[in-house]
Parts: C-alpha cells; sequence; structure tokens
C-alpha cells in the first residue's frame, strides 16, 4: 500500500466520523420529538431516560393532535401558502437573476449589492415596517398577508443568478438570432437548464415558509388562516400548561411531510445538481 494510501484511509475515517457525529446531533431533537410522541404525561416529565415508552400512548396522542384541533386544515393552509410564495418567486426571481447575469446595463452592479445586502438583513428586521405597509394595504389578516412579503427573495435571485452565469452566452445568443424575446429566453431556455437551482431553490423555500411561526403570528388572527406552526400552539394552555404529548405529534405529523417530500425528491435533486446545467 503506498503511502499516499495509507494516509487517505484515516483521513476519511476523521470525514466520516465527523459528518457521523454531526448528523446524529442534527438528528437528537426530532428523535426525541417522537419519542415524546409516543408517552402518556406521566412518562414525558419522568426523571430517568428512556426512548420507548414503558406504557405506549400514541393512539391518545396522535388522535387528540389531530382532533382538539384542525391540524389537517392548519396543513392544507401550510400548502397554499408555501405554493403560492414558491410560484411567486420563480416567476419573479428568474426574470431578475437572468438581467443581473446577462443583460449589460447601468447599476448593475448596484443592483446585485443590494440584493447582497438584502441576503444580509434578517427577516425579522423587517417586520415593523411589512406589518405597517401590510396594514395600509388592508392585506392583514389573509392569505396575502402571508405571502406578500417573500414574493422577492434575495436568496432566489442570488441562487438562480450564479447559476445563469454558468450558462455560456452563445446560447442566448443563438436564441435571440432565433427571434426569442428576452422574457421567452428566460422561461424557455434559461430555467429549463437551470433545473437543478429551481429544485434546490424549491426545497429551500418550502422548508423555510413551512416552518415559519414568526410572520404568521404577526399576520393573521383568524384560525382559518393559521398555518401549521401557528395551528399547533392550541395546545398551549397557560393555565394547565403545555400538552406535551398531542404537541409532539402534532409536530411529527408537521415536520413528516417535509421529510417524505425530500427522501422522495433526493435521487433528482443529487443528480440535478451534479450532471451540470447544460446537457
Amino acid at each position: 500500500m503506498s503511502r499516499s494510501a495509507r494516509l487517505a484511509r484515516p483521513a476519511a475515517i476523521a470525514r466520516h466520523a465527523a459528518l457521523l457525529a454531526t448528523g446524529t446531533l442534527i438528528l437528537v431533537p426530532f428523535v426525541w420529538m417522537v419519542s415524546l410522541s409516543l408517552k402518556p404525561p406521566g412518562e414525558i416529565f419522568r426523571a430517568s431516560f428512556s426512548l420507548l415508552p414503558e406504557e405506549w400512548y400514541a393512539v391518545e396522542n396522535y388522535g387528540r393532535a389531530i382532533t382538539e384541533a384542525p391540524l389537517p386544515f392548519y396543513m392544507l393552509n401550510g400548502v397554499v401558502v408555501c405554493a403560492a410564495i414558491l410560484i411567486l418567486q420563480i416567476l419573479v426571481c428568474a426574470p431578475c437573476a437572468y438581467a443581473l447575469a446577462k443583460l449589460d446595463f447601468k447599476g448593475r452592479n448596484l443592483l446585485f449589492a443590494l440584493v447582497l445586502v438584502g441576503l444580509l438583513l434578517p427577516h425579522q428586521v423587517l417586520a415593523l415596517p411589512l406589518f405597517i405597509l401590510g396594514y395600509s394595504l388592508g392585506i392583514l389578516n389573509t392569505y396575502a398577508a402571508l405571502v406578500f412579503p417573500f414574493v422577492v427573495s434575495p436568496f432566489g435571485i442570488f441562487l438562480f443568478r450564479q447559476f445563469f452565469k454558468s450558462i455560456p452566452d452563445d446560447i442566448v445568443h443563438a436564441a435571440r438570432l432565433d427571434g426569442l424575446s428576452e422574457l421567452a429566453i428566460v422561461w424557455r431556455i434559461m430555467v429549463p437548464m437551470a433545473l437543478p437551482a429551481v429544485i434546490a431553490f424549491s426545497i429551500f423555500s418550502v422548508v423555510s415558509h413551512w416552518n415559519d411561526l414568526f410572520w404568521p403570528l404577526i399576520a393573521v388572527r383568524d384560525e382559518a388562516l393559521m398555518p401549521p406552526p401557528l395551528g399547533i400552539m392550541a395546545f398551549k394552555n397557560e393555565e394547565a400548561g403545555n400538552d406535551y404529548g398531542p404537541l409532539m405529534a402534532a409536530s411529527t405529523l408537521v415536520v413528516l411531510p417535509l421529510v417524505i417530500a425530500f427522501l422522495a425528491a433526493q435521487r433528482w435533486f443529487v443528480e440535478g445538481m451534479t450532471g451540470g446545467a447544460l446537457k
């Protein structure tokens, strides 16, 4: 065995050990959440540690999670809101990214710098101005209030712009010679070729807004408009304390569609990201 091979094996073991340790730390809260969703109240607050319950309470906890609050309706709200946000983001971000990547105009670098500044600003910083704007427009406590702050995504513009820049300019010039308009180039050429970026951004967008609690807590009060993270707060009782069994069961049901969707799309996601943009 060569010296390089002898050095490569310990390095590979160290990398895999670091990844395994990091993955374990990430999974611990989710495993604990599922464990609590299976336990009766008496075992949840027991001082001794046990991953599996002595008395299985899954039927009661998950039954209460579905019946005591309209959790399926909250999840349907989440689907509607996330789908609307994602569609509007792609409709806005793709042309903006194309302009920053392929069009030459004055102020292009300044606009891209503003996009980078937008990436640095936490969404919580903009909550008060957005609330005042929503109040002025009269859209608070509506689906529009949950959607409009996220239509323009600096991350989406940045991601698409970087991917569009990797596409040769000759393809764009050939499309113009064929008589395609700039918008037609975006939707018929650039976006299909940037499918890996679209898939990656879709995953990030859906996960972010499906799990968002901060802005829905400000924007809506009507129970019929609540998305899943806000809806599961129905299990919080200030007098009796939090009902942790059904709360953890509801949280598990809310997270489960994201896990299933990601596992189902993982192969296409990885293939798209490693296959490159040009075919």
